[in-house]
């Protein structure tokens, strides 16, 4: 991780992000569902962008579909990979002009839908 790189628990409280976590185990990722729990949608826009530039993870300013199969790590360790399902499931909800990836407007705009 190189230095100065913001982390999820920087603009998010740990012990949201683990009650959205944990109320997708077992069954199926809801990301607007999951987003409402954690806090962002309270959030301002440019919080919720900063939200995706740490899930960004190769930093090509989209979330890619490899990238958002493992969306729930950028939030925790402990979060679970995406099913090839949720995972196009969630690309779907996002990728408003069908481009196969995510974003940064597209991811806002769905977190505040």
């Amino acid at each position: 991780m190189t230095a100065g790189r913001m982390v999820m628990t920087d603009l998010l409280k740990a012990e949201e992000i683990k009650k959205g976590l944990d109320a997708f185990v077992g069954t199926t990722f809801e990301p607007k569902k999951f987003f409402e729990m954690v806090g962002m949608k309270a959030m301002s826009a440019e919080n919720v962008k900063k939200v995706f530039q740490v899930l960004d993870v190769d930093g090509s300013g989209f979330i890619e579909e490899e990238e958002l199969k493992f969306v729930l790590k950028g939030f925790s360790k402990d979060g679970r990979d995406l099913t090839d399902a949720e995972t196009k499931a969630f690309l779907q909800a996002a990728d408003k002009d069908g481009d196969g990836k995510i974003g940064i407007d597209e991811f806002e705009a769905l977190v505040h839908e």
